[in-house]
């Protein structure tokens, strides 16, 4: 078993603050930004950052669904961690300031991967197809907060 991780970054219009308050609101914005691959979305906790605990079935194959529920936390300014109850999954949004009026979001999701021939190639395949839906999440956060 070894580590897995998939980061996906995109520069966004936006100013820092207002792109991370966007990502932070579990309950208007954020469930406008999911891709088709997120289903069943509840907050059940919370729903503005820190405290919130969120679930969410993510579809990231045909045949593979990850039943999550997450709790975040906001360790540090323009950082927003969703740690998965249900599995090693933890996913860490950062926002940082890229010129005027704009800002870099960078998300990164890690977990512990299967052992053997199965571990390979959740190692090889799991990070495209992750950084994928994440770049059309980002993909609508940019057009969120361009208006």
């Amino acid at each position: 078993m070894g580590q897995v991780e998939a980061t996906t970054e995109r520069i966004v219009t936006g100013k820092p603050e207002d792109v991370f308050d966007a990502l932070a609101d579990y309950r208007e914005t954020r469930p406008r930004l999911l891709p088709q691959q997120f289903s069943e979305y509840e907050v059940r906790e919370g729903g503005d950052g820190e405290g919130t605990v969120v679930h969410w079935k993510l579809q990231a194959t045909s045949k593979r669904v990850r039943d999550c529920l997450l709790e975040v936390s906001e360790p540090s300014d323009g950082q927003l961690i969703e740690k998965d109850r249900n599995s090693s999954m933890v996913t860490t949004w950062t926002v940082t300031p890229a010129g005027e009026g704009r800002s870099r979001v960078v998300v990164t999701s890690t977990w512990t991967g299967a052992g053997g021939i199965g571990g390979f190639f959740e190692r090889t395949f799991a990070p495209k197809g992750l950084a994928r839906i994440y770049d059309e999440l980002l993909a609508k956060l940019a057009t969120e907060t361009a208006q």
